[in-house]
């Protein structure tokens, strides 16, 4: 049984407490957060802290707090020659204090409160400085996925920057994409089908095969007939900034 630790206890922290919660050979032993409140939920079977001086003795110690904490957080550690891993996609195991063994565990996935995600499907990208933490890291993330990695954190940096372009950016044009429909009275639903296929489709193209639209076609009037009907100057610079990329990719002039 793989003994783990929580430190941080945010989505991402209490996304992996419920998918261990799940395994059969892992276990959480103890959860940290800096404010008791976010701890009310864990069950009494668990232990917890706002104390890292307090911390359980575990095989893993995963620092799940925000990107900008986990060098502090790190630091103040007490704990010595312990496995510390991370779960951020843009930070490098080099900045975890020296004091522990160096590893991440980052799940390649977009995390939200209240969605319940099936871990089994989420790409687990590991890294660690020696084979013997490496393999332990990969048995705990066998655990509650089916899709692991090896990763390093220059290869990490690049997925999660991707990660922002695919996921981010695309659900804020979908958030535009909501308001326009919102503004002229059409149900953003109707998008569904459109939307799901423009997805699907990449599991028989790649993405510079799949693109459509007035800006590969090179269809000035078309573009120069949506930048009027839209309202936002945001909006505008949005449109003309992807749509001069596509344009750019497939060697179209407009």
């Amino acid at each position: 049984m793989i003994s783990v630790v929580l430190i941080g206890f945010g989505t991402i922290g209490k996304h992996l407490f419920t998918a261990f919660s799940d395994a059969k050979n892992a276990n959480v032993v103890q959860v940290y957060n800096r404010t008791k409140s976010a701890l009310s939920s864990i069950k009494s079977s668990v232990a917890a802290t706002t104390n890292l001086s307090d911390l359980a003795k575990a095989d893993v110690y995963i620092i799940a707090t925000t990107d900008d904490a986990i060098t502090t957080v790190s630091k103040q550690l007490t704990l010595k020659n312990k496995l510390i891993v991370h779960t951020s996609g843009s930070v490098g195991i080099n900045q975890l204090a020296n004091t522990n063994r160096k590893g991440s565990f980052y799940p390649l996935q977009t995390f939200s409160p209240d969605k319940k995600i099936d871990f089994k499907s989420v790409p687990i990208c590991i890294e660690a400085e020696n084979k013997t933490d490496f393999n332990l890291l990969h048995q705990l993330a066998k655990e509650i996925s089916d899709n692991v990695q090896k990763i390093s954190s220059e290869q990490r940096k690049a997925l999660h920057l991707s990660a922002v372009f695919v996921n981010n950016f695309t659900n804020h044009l979908l958030y535009i994409g909501n308001e326009i429909c919102k503004e002229n009275n059409v149900p953003f639903s109707i998008l569904s089908p459109l939307i799901k296929e423009t997805i699907n489709k990449l599991d028989s193209l790649q993405p510079f095969d799949a693109q459509t639209g007035p800006a590969k076609r090179g269809d000035t009037k078309t573009l120069e007939r949506h930048l009027e009907q839209l309202q936002q100057e945001t909006f505008k610079k949005i449109y003309s900034t992807i749509s001069t990329s596509i344009t750019d990719t497939y060697g179209k002039k407009l």
